[in-house]
C-alpha cells in the first residue's frame, strides 16, 4: 500500500523530538507526530554533501524497499514512505529497548516470540543481520518482541537454497546468543545444535561490522625507536 505522508515542508511544523542525532554519515532520527500517528524520521539532510548525495539515496531506497516485503509481519513497522531523497519516515513502535530490561525479566516464552518473529521476516526473504546485540530488539507495551532498523536487511529470494539457509541460521544466532546467554536450560539439544553450527559459518564470515559480525579491535602497534 502507497502512502502519501507529509512532505518536508509540513514536516516542519509538526511536534516532534529527537531520538538519536548521529553523526558522519548516520541519519538524524526523530520520532514526528502527524495525523494523530507517530512516524520515526531517518533524515541525512544535516549531513555534508557526499552523504546527502550519494549514501543517503541509497541507505534509504534499500531500507524502503526492504519494509515493503514485510508489510503486514508482526512485530515489525507495517507502514512507511519516502519524504525526499534525503529522509523516510518509518512508523513508529513504542517500546522498551531490551538492552535495557533486567535479563531476569525475560523469560523463555518471550525468546520463543524473538524467534517465531525471525522466522516470519525469513519467510518473507529476508535477512536482518544485525540482531546479535539488543539495540534493535524492543519491548512492547504488550511484553511482546518487536525488531526495527532494517538499514543492514538482505533479500534471500534470489539465493540458492544451501546460502539462504546459512544466512538465515546466522542471522537467527542472535536469538540463540541470547537463550544462552539468559536461558540456557530451556534452549534444548536441537537450538544448541544450530547456535554452534552458525557460531561455525560466522567464524568464515567476511563482512564486519553489520552483518552480525561484531568489529574487531586491531591492536597498536608500538613504534621502536
Amino acid at each position: 500500500m502507497t502512502i502519501k505522508g507529509f512532505d518536508r515542508k509540513e514536516m516542519a511544523n509538526l511536534p516532534s523530538r529527537l531520538l538519536r542525532d548521529g553523526r558522519a554519515a548516520n541519519a538524524r532520527v526523530t520520532c514526528v507526530t502527524w495525523q494523530g500517528r507517530e512516524w520515526t524520521v531517518k533524515d541525512f539532510s544535516p549531513r555534508n554533501w557526499w552523504v546527502r548525495t550519494f549514501l543517503a539515496p541509497f541507505l534509504l531506497g534499500h531500507e524502503f524497499k526492504i519494509l515493503q516485503h514485510l508489510i503486514g509481519v508482526e512485530g515489525v513497522a507495517s507502514d512507511s514512505f519516502v519524504i525526499d531523497r534525503h529522509a523516510i519516515a518509518i512508523e513508529f513502535l513504542p517500546g522498551k529497548p531490551l538492552g535495557k530490561k533486567d535479563p531476569a525479566e525475560i523469560d523463555s516464552e518471550f525468546l520463543a516470540q524473538m524467534e517465531a518473529l525471525m522466522n516470519r521476516v525469513h519467510e518473507r526473504g529476508i535477512v536482518h543481520l544485525d540482531t546479535r546485540g539488543t539495540g534493535n530488539w524492543l519491548v512492547s507495551p504488550e511484553g511482546k518482541p518487536l525488531l526495527i532498523d532494517f538499514q543492514a536487511a538482505l533479500t534471500t529470494g534470489w539465493m540458492p537454497a544451501s546460502w539462504r539457509r546459512i544466512i538465515e541460521l546466522v542471522d537467527m544466532s542472535g536469538v540463540y546468543k541470547k537463550w544462552k546467554e539468559w536461558h540456557p536450560e530451556t534452549m534444548g539439544a536441537e537450538r544448541e545444535a544450530l547456535f554452534q553450527e552458525a557460531q561455525h559459518w560466522r567464524r568464515k564470515w567476511v563482512f564486519e561490522g553489520y552483518f552480525g559480525k561484531r568489529k574487531r579491535r586491531r591492536a597498536r602497534k608500538k613504534r621502536s625507536y
